[in-house]
């Protein structure tokens, strides 16, 4: 891949007013925005078909106020969901693109299923870590492959263009940093060049490319890597070429729970409902509350890179609602005892330290007591036979570091003007993490995807046709 070229009287085979890069969450709601504005557009897809970090994701955006909540009585507001997401990330995310997100996250949800058909619905049997309300929304199956094949399926119907299989290989910007086109590669071989009057990236982060890695996420260099590999950081490297702003690049999504051998995620209902992770001396280590994302570190620094969740057939029957945990079951990864002795034994964890972890556990739930981990457990968390447990390893998800934008998505220069034509959204764009995994809420990134594909979309449009 090359860099950013400045150029003035590049030839172009076909010209269109809006380029994106990147036919996931992000590049579909720019394209869908765009184009319900009377804007032609193009989307650039390096995979046969789209799929992305949007697909391996639990496919839930949080958003409030929307009237799926209200219809189920839960109070919320976007100016709570803000205030909980600048809690988490201790105040480091742009506050202009905090307001932003949070405000336009509800409209975003009721435009999908009002313009589009999407079935959505709040999940409202247990909360996520951070947030003061059920503000979930997912479809039917809680699959981010549903999410991506209806806004693939929406996106069609709507005749907006997705050349798959294609790579952008080296946009090209005049001498004021306005991009002026992309040079794009196809299966067959053969190098297109497509001229646009605006480019959206909405190709992701960089978690697929192990030198940026090592280089911004140590901590992470050798975990596994559960996002999708096309994620190669093409986004930073083009905007580092043309001088943009870059932000928080150590900032990312990680999770501590994801089933070994088997690759398999399993749902944190597991944690919130009242289960909770041992290591393999059958010891807790850490208040697995805080959230998933930084749990995946606590989980590597473990004894091989090792721990168990534990739960009860309780817990196990909420995070069935998720088709991944379903999956678990069918491969096995989930172990089963009617005593917590025997399930000490099918983990191969010392029986005496478990049990003594186990009864402490509930022992506080008794009392709605706090470890010395800062964890508050809750009476109507008790476990209760058959339990349940599954080995599981931190991994990471994708990076939450990148382009620097501002509310409407556009990239800004390194002296905070922003660029003539380019936005961004999605990983791509910095999001709302802050600076470490510590500052993700759980659906942040979700919710950048959506709501900055939209903003963006929309700002390209306004800029279009003016």
């Amino acid at each position: 891949m090359s860099t950013i070229v400045a150029a003035k009287n590049e030839d172009f085979d076909t010209k269109v007013p809006l380029l994106i890069i990147g036919a996931g969450a992000a590049g579909f709601c720019a394209a869908l925005t765009a184009r319900e504005a009377g804007v032609d557009v193009v989307v650039v897809e390096r995979d046969a078909a789209p799929s992305g970090s949007t697909a391996l994701s639990a496919g839930l955006i949080p958003a409030a106020g929307t009237r799926f909540q209200r219809a189920k009585g839960i109070h919320d507001s976007p100016q709570l969901f803000a205030a909980d997401i600048e809690r988490k990330a201790k105040g480091e995310a742009d506050p202009a693109v905090v307001n932003a997100v949070a405000e336009e996250a509800g409209p975003l949800v009721e435009w999908l299923a009002d313009r589009h058909g999407f079935p959505f619905e709040v999940v409202d049997n247990f909360n996520y870590p951070g947030h003061s309300a059920l503000r979930m929304h997912g479809l039917p199956s809680r699959t981010g492959r549903e999410l991506i094949d209806r806004l693939r399926s929406a996106a069609e119907l709507n005749d907006i263009v997705v050349l798959t299989r294609s790579i952008a290989e080296r946009p090209m910007a005049d001498a004021e940093g306005r991009i002026i086109g992309v040079q794009i590669a196809h299966p067959d071989g053969t190098q297109e060049r497509i001229g646009c009057e605006a480019l959206i990236l909405a190709c992701s982060g960089f978690g697929g490319n192990p030198d940026l890695i090592h280089r911004h996420i140590p901590d992470m260099a050798n975990a596994i890597y559960f996002g999708h590999t096309g994620n190669r950081g093409d986004a930073i490297i083009w905007g580092g070429a043309l001088d943009a702003q870059l932000a928080h690049l150590g900032a990312y999504q990680g999770h501590g729970s994801v089933a070994m051998p088997h690759n398999i995620l399993i749902s944190w209902a597991v944690v919130m409902q009242g289960g909770f992770q041992v290591n393999r001396d059958g010891r807790r280590f850490s208040d697995e509350t805080r959230g998933y994302s930084e749990q995946a570190a606590e989980v590597l620094r473990q004894r091989e890179g090792i721990a168990w969740d534990v739960f009860d057939a309780r817990i196990a029957a909420i995070a069935r609602q998720f088709e991944d945990f379903q999956a678990a079951e069918r491969a096995g990864a989930i172990v089963t005892s009617d005593t917590i002795e025997n399930l000490a034994e099918a983990m191969r964890v010392p029986v005496a330290a478990f049990v003594a972890e186990w009864k402490g556990v509930e022992k506080l739930k008794l009392v709605g007591g706090q470890d010395h981990y800062g964890r508050t457990f809750l009476a109507d968390q008790l476990c209760r036979p058959p339990y349940h447990a599954v080995k599981v390893t931190g991994a990471l998800f994708h990076t939450q570091g990148g382009l620097a934008v501002d509310s409407t998505g556009r990239v800004k220069r390194k002296d905070g003007t922003g660029f003539p034509n380019l936005f961004a959204a999605g990983g791509a764009a910095a999001g709302v993490s802050g600076s470490t995994a510590a500052g993700y809420l759980s659906g942040n990134g979700l919710l950048t995807a959506t709501v900055l594909g939209r903003l963006a979309g929309k700002a390209a449009a306004r800029q279009l046709i003016s």
